[in-house]
């Protein structure tokens, strides 16, 4: 054999055995690339895996991948979410690595870039991801921000949220459950609630202040009953963005005006039922005790009100319909 063809059969050798070893033939490569799309987000337009396998879920997200069966390898803590979880979610939940506090700024990098993730979907209020190094985040995954905004907005925002983590199966499955349950109650209750005028007491007013927290439609405490033909009627007297167009703080002394057209009136109350402490301190006023509706009897306490996922949501129905179950016998 001549020394030419000798170089010449070894050369293909070594590149065959690089090929092998690499598995990077120009098919093998078409076949390795990571197929990709775009999802608007509230920081742009982001590209992300098509599939993507390793999920890490932060703030709002949390609770709705969890129910959605999305691919997580770690999530924040979520522990406001925890009386609103199924046993089947809080088993997954708590055996999910915690990379992120229940604040955005207690984001542990390290821990995120260890879980190795291909996807980021971060839950939490434009305004606060100031607190979070997107930038280095972005290092290690792309990063999806949805966070929430009026209250109401659930139903969109976790809709994108589970459709950027590839969730969208077991989102729309307890989306029909939903809105199922929600049919059913709306006739239920079809012959009564749309007719009448209804107020919400919310569970974040400020004792030291003196003031209560007043909900209308759009609100956490209204929302849900909203889809079930419940219309609280009014408007905030100035929108200051996020919640605060659909809920304000009022004086205790602006108690009579706030719900003296209301036929009934809706308060929100713990998981346990028990009464929070800005709630109590209306309860407790004379001024509320002189509402109409409060003499009439017309008063309804509503338990998980926090709903934000269609899961959780279905608890919330259930709690509104134990709750409105009087105005059926007057």
């Amino acid at each position: 054999m001549s020394t030419r063809r000798s170089a010449r059969l070894l050369g293909a050798l070594l590149v065959s055995l690089a090929l092998a070893a690499t598995g990077c033939g120009a098919g093998d490569a078409k076949d390795n690339a990571v197929e990709t799309r775009v999802v608007k987000a509230d920081n742009g337009d982001i590209t992300i895996p098509a599939k993507p396998k390793r999920v890490i879920a932060t703030g709002y997200a949390v609770p709705v991948l969890i129910e959605s069966g999305a691919p997580l390898v770690g999530v924040s803590s979520w522990t406001r979410g925890l009386p609103l979880m199924s046993a089947t979610d809080r088993a997954s939940y708590d055996g999910l690595k915690k990379v992120a506090g229940e604040q955005a700024k207690e984001t542990n990098y390290e821990a995120i870039a260890n879980a190795q993730p291909d996807l980021i979907v971060i839950g939490v209020p434009a305004p606060v991801l100031g607190d979070i190094d997107l930038a280095r985040l972005k290092t290690v995954a792309p990063v999806v921000a949805i966070g929430p905004t009026v209250p109401s907005a659930w139903k969109e925002l976790s809709r994108r949220q589970a459709d950027a983590a590839g969730a969208l199966t077991g989102f729309d499955a307890a989306q029909t459950k939903y809105q199922a349950r929600a049919a059913e109650l709306g006739a239920k209750y079809k012959g009564v609630l749309p007719q009448l005028k209804l107020g919400h007491l919310g569970a974040y007013g400020e004792v030291a202040k003196g003031q209560f927290q007043h909900e209308f439609n759009g609100s956490w405490g209204t929302n849900i009953a909203q889809d079930i033909g419940a219309n609280y009627y009014g408007q905030v007297k100035k929108k200051g963005g996020g919640s605060k167009d659909v809920s304000e703080a009022s004086s205790i002394e602006e108690l009579t005006t706030a719900y003296a057209e209301a036929d009934a009136i809706s308060y929100s109350v713990k998981p346990d039922g028990s009464v929070p402490p800005p709630v109590q301190y209306v309860l407790d006023s004379g001024l509320w005790k002189n509402l109409p509706a409060v003499k009439a009897g017309r008063v309804y306490p509503f338990r998980l009100t926090e709903a934000a996922t269609y899961t959780s949501a279905l608890q919330t129905l259930d709690a509104i319909d134990t709750a409105f179950t009087p105005l059926l016998a007057k």
